[in-house]
């Protein structure tokens, strides 16, 4: 078997995993479908204990594949924007503002080959609440990817001016 391979049927898992989990979240009932050309994604975060959740922010990057020129530095117009679920109090977020592609002017090599790139928009910083769905509206042909970040059980003191 190949990594390459490896790494497919991994992720498959995963999302197979993952897609099951939120399916069964019971708070997911409360979130409704994607509407017309939208598309809905859902996070579901693994566990903490309360406290430990302040110690972690999750990072959404919204973009899709594209082909760029490999040498400029493309981004979306998009923006993440949080909403508040009426009747619930829950927050879920949305994809809006312009999907137009944001580039740097640098001319790339004459007849250099075009390369595959995951564009993305801005992405959002959230908290880490691993009790609720994490619930992702975007523009149909989008993806949504995420990092966890933790803080380091360190502290520094500061120095006094």
């Amino acid at each position: 078997m190949t990594a390459r391979l490896r790494s497919a049927l991994a992720a498959s898992l995963l999302l197979c995993a993952g897609a099951a989990f939120a399916e069964a979240h019971p708070e997911l009932q409360a979130f409704p479908p994607a509407q017309e050309g939208m598309e809905r994604f859902v996070i579901a975060l693994p566990h903490k204990e309360r406290g430990e959740d302040d110690d972690f922010r999750v990072e959404l990057i919204v973009g899709k594949e594209m082909l760029t020129d490999g040498v400029n530095q493309v981004r979306l117009g998009n923006a993440i924007e949080a909403r508040t679920l009426e009747g619930w109090g829950y927050t879920y977020y949305e994809v809006s503002g312009s999907s137009a592609t944001l580039s740097t002017l640098m001319a790339p090599p004459e007849g250099a080959p075009k390369v595959k790139t995951f564009v993305r928009a801005a992405p959002l910083l959230i908290r880490y609440n691993s009790r609720l769905p994490i619930v992702v509206y975007t523009p149909r042909g989008y993806e949504v990817r995420y990092r966890i970040w933790n803080a380091s059980d360190t502290t520094h003191p500061a120095e006094r001016d």
